[in-house]
This record gives C-alpha cells, structure tokens and sequence, in this order.
C-alpha cells in the first residue's frame, strides 16, 4: 500500500510539474530572467507549493503519517557555508540549464538528450557532493 501511494504521489506531482510549465525549461529560464523578459507566473507555482507545506507542517506536529513511518524533521534554521554553497550551486544549475532535480526526472520521458545529460550530471554531483562536503568540514573555515 505504501508503495502504491508512493508511485500515485510522485505521479501526480510531475504531473503538476508538467501543468505548471517547470518542466519547460524556457519558462523556468524566463522566471529567472529579472533583468529582460521577465516571466512572473513560476510565482504561483512555488506559492501553490509554500503554503499548503507551511499548513501541512503545523498540522503534523504530533502526528504519524498514515502509511508507517515518521515525519521528517524542520530543517535547521541555521545559516552556513554547506547551505550557501549549495544553494548558489542549486541556483547556478537551475539558471543554466531550466531544471531542477524534480522537473529534471519529470521531463525523461520527452527531454531527449539534453534531459538525459542533466540527469546523469545531476546524479554525478549527488555522489560527488557528500565527498566534497567531507572535504570541506575537514578544512578549517577562514574568514
């Protein structure tokens, strides 16, 4: 049943991707473009996802999820150099190439090569990221 759920979840969120246009990697490329040709509909797309997840987490708290399991945990407020370098690599991915891990593995099916190169890089930066952030928190920070 989990899984069942699972699959039915995962199939309906790339299929609101796919609704929403992030998997057209021009008009993710035009919500990032504030400069030129600014695109601002993405805005109700990730406001369509931020409030109903704020609802959700405050309705949680103290609860099991019906299928097993645990809830995660609210990610940590703390700002740090893991969080920034991620996050401006996030970002620098996302603007040059329109995609991001979500969109990326919605749009397999009809990306053709360019989604396949992404997907491939994409999974050769999540092995290579734990390596490097071992790296780095082994190195003492300079400020």
């Amino acid at each position: 049943m989990r899984d069942l759920l699972a699959a039915l979840s995962g199939a309906i969120f790339g299929i609101g991707l796919w609704l929403s246009g992030m998997t057209d990697t021009t008009k993710v490329q035009g919500w990032l473009d504030i400069f030129g040709d600014w695109d601002p509909t993405l805005a109700f797309v990730m406001g369509g996802a931020i409030v109903p997840m704020a609802i959700a987490w405050q309705l949680t708290r103290g609860r099991a999820p019906l299928v097993g399991g645990s809830f995660p945990a609210p990610p940590e407020a703390r700002l740090g150099r893991n969080l920034v370098i991620g996050s401006v690599l996030f970002g620098m991915g996302w603007g040059l190439a329109g995609l991001c891990p979500g969109p990326a593995v919605a749009s397999l099916s009809w990306g053709g090569l360019p989604g396949i190169v992404f997907m491939l890089a994409m999974i050769a930066g999540m092995w290579a990221a734990p390596r490097l952030r071992q790296r780095l928190d082994g190195q003492p920070v300079s400020i």
